[in-house]
């Protein structure tokens, strides 16, 4: 019947509808398949690639660290030997160093150049670290915080002491020639953060994170001096090696300020004694920085015009000027004796500003995060007179009277310059000698006839003496930016 093959044409034509649908689904699903198991096998080569740049990355690190510890050694060596005397295997040592470093340096430079496009700093920064000659010598080792230490200051009263400020709440006055802990202060309920002495009296200045400074008298008795140095008088090699043998039995604990600085509503972060040391500047992570009064601790004025927290506050050994520094990368010059009157902001770094402290004759030198150490002149300060570039960020540097600048750096090295930006050496740092943590602070004994003409503060919870001797340069003709 006609009816009956329409029927069965049309139900053969949707059968194969049906089929024809089946089929596209089915060969869709194999590709996606398909297409599932190449992203697999992709990101599984992909991972296997990276596993192995990981391993070789790994591998000529430890190469690069080894070879830079020889050269270390070989260094020190030649070092405590003297100019004109060298090790009895001194030729098997350096032979030995010649064929690693020409073997390793040369695996490592191609290795280097086929796998990536730029140097890394992890590599850069170690092989730039053995170009520059030691020029100085650890004497001795302050150990006895429990916590990282913020900055470290020297005395000159004439007492051979020098004071430490720490993460561990506490403050510590320490014998330079023993290294014995003299003065343990307990006031603060916060992180020590800077602490500076009297430049008269027998005081002593701490800022904390307790939102206050505090005044304290630290009279130390000759007596107690003379038998700390008596009693813990050793060479240097004994004292580096036991650097936990500190003498606590003389130790005196302060629990309580002569005066508080109040007025501060965030963690006060640096203190100094003005000229006459009748007035103080506290500098805080509000913005502020306020002048008080010793006495009485009443705010006579404050110091505003930064716009973010500030980082440290250092003030003029002989004028009654204050440098404020700031997270907003700028450098502040007061007048104290008008304080209304803002003598010039010092605008050229590029990220937070870590301190500025005054040098020689009408100089200023400031460090900052952004790795440069700036010279200015104060005399035109719209840009500075030398850029010292570093591989690391730098912290609270100092000055020596005979201008060399001491600067710590966040990769755990302290490099030398003087005031035109010639590198004038670093100090060593290996595994057995030198800071293992951040630098913090730097600080200059400028008395002659001590031990230690400079002390470095880590936040590995030590501080070093050293015995340095550098060449200052006094030529003109090096007053140039160190690009």
């Amino acid at each position: 019947m006609p009816g009956d093959n329409g029927v069965a044409h049309g139900a053969s034509k949707f059968k194969h509808k049906v089929w024809r649908r089946q089929r596209s689904t089915t060969e869709g699903e194999n590709s996606r398949c398909a297409d599932s198991a190449t992203l697999d096998n992709c990101r599984q080569n992909l991972r296997a690639l990276f596993s192995q740049i990981e391993q070789e990355f790994e591998k000529l690190y430890s190469e690069n660290i080894s070879l830079q510890d020889r050269v270390n050694l070989l260094s020190l060596r030649l070092e405590q030997c003297g100019s004109s005397e060298r090790p009895d295997n001194y030729d098997q040592i350096d032979g030995g160093l010649q064929k690693n470093a020409k073997k390793s340096g040369s695996q490592i430079s191609q290795k280097i150049k086929s796998t990536y496009k730029t140097s890394t700093s992890r590599f850069t920064s170690t092989f730039k670290s053995t170009s520059q000659p030691y020029c100085g010598q650890l004497v001795r080792t302050f150990a006895d915080h429990t916590d990282g230490v913020w900055e470290v200051s020297v005395s000159h009263q004439g007492h051979r002491v020098l004071g430490t400020a720490s993460a561990d709440y506490t403050a510590r006055i320490w014998c330079i020639e023993s290294g014995a802990v003299l003065l343990q202060y307990y006031g603060h309920h916060g992180s020590v953060n800077s602490i500076r002495f009297h430049p008269t009296n027998d005081l002593v200045l701490t800022a904390s994170g307790d939102n206050t400074a505090h005044i304290w008298k630290a009279s130390i008795p000759t007596s107690l001096l003379t038998s700390s140095e008596l009693k813990n008088k050793q060479s240097s090699d004994e004292e580096v090696e036991d650097e936990k043998a500190v003498d606590v039995s003389n130790t005196h604990f302060i629990h309580a300020p002569l005066q508080t600085i109040l007025g501060h509503s965030n963690v006060v972060v640096a203190a100094d004694w003005l000229v006459k040391g009748d007035r103080v500047i506290s500098g805080s992570w509000d913005g502020s920085a306020l002048v008080s009064d010793v006495e009485t601790g009443v705010t006579v004025d404050t110091l505003s015009g930064h716009e973010n927290a500030l980082t440290n506050v250092v003030c003029h050994s002989s004028q009654p000027f204050a440098l404020t520094s700031s997270k907003d990368s700028s450098v502040r010059l007061w007048d104290i004796r008008d304080s209304s009157v803002q003598v010039n902001a010092l605008v050229g770094h590029s990220s937070s500003v870590t301190s500025a402290v005054f040098a020689a004759t009408n100089r200023i030198v400031s460090s900052s995060d952004d790795r440069t150490v700036k010279c200015w002149d104060m005399r035109n300060m719209s840009a500075p007179y030398i850029v010292i570039r570093c591989d690391s960020a730098v912290n609270r540097l100092s000055v020596s009277n005979t201008g060399t600048i001491a600067v710590p750096q966040d990769n755990r090295h302290i490099r030398l310059y003087d005031l035109n930006g010639a590198r004038l050496g670093r100090l060593p740092r290996s595994n057995h000698v030198g800071h293992t943590r951040m630098v913090s602070s730097t600080a200059w004994n400028d008395d002659i006839g001590g031990c230690c003409n400079l002390f470095t503060a880590g936040f590995e919870k030590r501080v070093l003496g050293w015995n340095v001797t550098v060449k200052t340069s006094d030529s003109k003709d090096k007053t140039k930016s160190n690009n």
